[in-house]
């Protein structure tokens, strides 16, 4: 057994064996292929986790969506500047929070024209509630909103800035897959299976986990005396549409070929699925001029806590992914790509040094210090065996 193998595998035992995480499932890849992977821990109450867990991604699913666009980018039906409404007319309706009032919001019209650019890279105004001030007050003085997984439901989040003005994570790339239906005419799940699943040969990655149930490992909540209770959330199934921000289950395996096909520039296997613009586009920054990524302070601290990875560090916005624009000593080189999903689910890609990664558990609240400490030790043992070893 290599060093490299006994490291990364003692890692994660050690991070179940304090709690820090319920199980994990992990892998590391470079542009030709799987350099390592391994799991710990408890998929179940009597099943260890194993290697092809399918996982409940959530916001995973946002690099994907963008992959998504970028295809009707090359084929030259969209662009980063087309305008939301142009292909989704009722989109007109929706409208800014000016302010709240003893009588209820204050709404009015955008100022600035909504772009796909914006929807991607989250400066929409389009914010998740929990994660922006405003529209958590907002939703404190209204009425519950529609159905997730409803137009009407997408209708209840105003904007809560005019589109270019800053920052705010949320909803947006749910509109991005409502474009591309309405543009291309095949649902959202056809079209990302044909042109993205099927191509890239990720074959457990599905928006429906029918035939993955017994795969799926149980979802843990963070107790107040450091352990864990067993909970139940999901995507809702079957859908009105699939918000293709939150909507996909899938493996680390199947994601660390997604993360090789942009490492190899939007081929994998021979098979090119992005053009070499499209990956420019996913791995530069695309946030409008003036506008940088901010920390998201959380109000709901039993799903998230505070985000804001590398505190101090410059960030910004590709289509898909945030990106370090200094390096992390020891870790992810300047100009890297990382995000995941609010069960715990985390990747990172580093063109410059050609390696990515997956980091998966199914636990809340997300990014907790001591998921968060253990995901960065892992970090730094890939870089240190895998990268700098040579």
């Amino acid at each position: 057994m290599s060093t490299t193998t006994t490291v990364l595998d003692a890692l994660l035992s050690e991070a179940v064996e304090r709690q820090d995480l319920p199980f994990v499932v992990a892998m590391v890849a470079d542009r030709d292929g799987v350099l390592w992977q391994g799991c710990a821990g408890q998929a179940a109450e009597s099943s260890p986790v194993a290697p092809d867990a399918v996982f409940r991604i959530y916001s995973q699913t946002k690099g994907i969506a963008a992959a998504a666009a970028m295809i009707l980018i090359d084929r030259g039906l969209l662009s980063m500047e087309t305008p939301v409404a142009s292909v989704l007319p009722e989109f007109e309706r929706v409208r800014v929070l000016e302010s709240l009032g003893p009588d209820g919001p204050v709404l009015r019209a955008p100022r600035t024209t909504c772009t796909l650019r914006h929807l991607l890279t989250h400066t929409s105004g389009l914010a998740y509630e929990g994660l922006d001030e405003r529209m958590t007050a907002f939703r404190e003085a209204t009425p519950p909103p529609a159905a997730q997984g409803t137009l009407e439901h997408l209708f209840g989040y105003p904007m809560v800035f005019d589109p270019g003005a800053e920052f705010a994570y949320g909803v947006g790339v749910d509109w991005v897959g409502l474009m591309i239906q309405r543009i291309d005419g095949r649902t959202i799940d056809r079209f990302c299976r044909e042109e993205l699943f099927e191509p890239l040969g990720m074959v457990d990655t599905v928006f429906e986990p029918d035939e993955h149930r017994d795969r799926i490992p149980r979802l843990r909540q963070r107790t107040s005396d450091g352990g864990f209770t067993t909970i139940e959330v999901a995507p809702p199934p079957r859908p009105e549409f699939y918000g293709l921000g939150i909507c996909l289950y899938s493996t680390a395996a199947d994601y660390i070929r997604f993360l090789r096909m942009l490492l190899n520039r939007g081929e994998l296997d021979g098979r090119r699925v992005l053009s070499e613009r499209a990956i420019d586009l996913m791995t530069l920054n695309q946030m409008p001029d003036g506008v940088t990524v901010r920390p998201l302070e959380s109000s709901d601290q039993p799903w998230s806590a505070d985000i804001d990875f590398f505190p101090g560090t410059p960030k910004t916005w590709t289509a898909g992914f945030l990106r370090n624009e200094h390096a992390i000593p020891g870790m992810r080189a300047a100009g890297s790509l990382s995000w995941g999903g609010i069960l715990n689910t985390h990747h990172w890609l580093d063109p410059a040094n050609g390696i990515a990664a997956v980091y998966m558990t199914q636990s809340l609240p997300f990014v907790e210090p001591r998921v968060v400490a253990q995901y960065e030790r892992f970090e730094r043992a890939v870089y240190r065996h895998l990268v700098t070893a040579d």
